[in-house]
């Protein structure tokens, strides 16, 4: 169990003192987003380059003033400058689910530009910390194949163990946990609707398993709702998922106003000065 560095300090930073202070915390995994998972992942997309258009749908009733119309959808898509990879956030009135917890970044990639589908999609909860979800970016918007695994599941496992993350006993090959046994990363089934170009994950039997692929979780305290999940279709490039789990498992510590309920208790945490 983690402590805070500064027991005397109030526990929750975003706790009213003069102002909402700033806190330089770890680990990474356990931090939350801040409350700004879309701000800081649209600030890194423009400064790639990519293009954002926000789509709004909602109902609007006769005689109705615009401050009351009621918004039911909103999505803002970033597209990269070749067309090739993009970004969805989009918080819905009906939202995908992973671990019950609301889809908010969907971000997927095709290998040309004239094909309409997505050749493999990444999915992120809120509180998933929000450098990890922008290094993956960085990675996906620097590649030359977005579309085309380039390693092997060894990068990934390999780019946790960095960090001391420790591998699972039992799946020693595919799975990996930290070192306080709350955050995981594993290669196996894809849950449900995630979208994959991969024509076995399209046709696989409702007894058959399809391709695996790497999905990531924070649970906090065993049976209790999970903090954040990621999930990534089979035919996520490996590279791009161990950028990801680089990040995530990142020993340098983050700054953060608003920590996670969940896991303030296991965060060491020092004022930002």
């Amino acid at each position: 169990m983690e402590a805070p560095l500064y027991p005397d300090l109030p526990p929750d930073p975003s706790a009213p003192r003069g102002g909402q202070p700033a806190f330089w915390v770890g680990p990474r995994h356990l931090a939350g987003d801040d409350g700004r998972l879309y701000d800081v992942v649209a600030d890194a997309l423009a400064g790639l380059g990519w293009t954002s258009l926000t789509i709004v749908r909602g109902r609007h009733e006769p005689d109705e003033e615009p401050e009351d119309r009621q918004v039911l959808r909103s999505t803002v898509l970033h597209i990269s400058p070749d067309a090739l990879r993009w970004a969805q956030w989009g918080l819905a009135d009906e939202p995908f689910h992973l671990g019950g917890l609301p889809i908010a970044w969907q971000i997927s990639a095709r290998a040309e530009a004239s094909s309409p589908l997505a050749q493999w999609s990444a999915y992120f909860t809120r509180d998933v910390p929000g450098e990890a979800v922008v290094d993956f970016l960085v990675a996906l918007d620097a590649s030359n194949q977005p579309a085309s695994a380039l390693a092997g599941t060894e990068l990934v496992l390999d780019a946790v163990a960095a960090h001391g993350w420790f591998r699972d006993i039992d799946q020693p090959e595919a799975a990996a946990v930290d070192p306080t046994f709350t955050s995981h990363i594993s290669l196996g089934e894809v849950p449900p609707l995630i979208q994959d170009g991969d024509l076995r994950a399209l046709s696989a039997e409702d007894d058959e398993r399809g391709p695996a692929g790497w999905q990531a979780w924070a649970e906090p305290v065993l049976g209790a709702p999970l903090l954040w999940v990621a999930s990534f279709a089979a035919s996520v490039p490996y590279d791009l998922v161990a950028a990801f789990a680089a990040s995530l498992s990142s020993t340098a510590p983050v700054l953060r106003r608003v920590l996670p309920e969940a896991t303030q208790e296991r965060l060491l945490r020092a004022p930002a000065i």
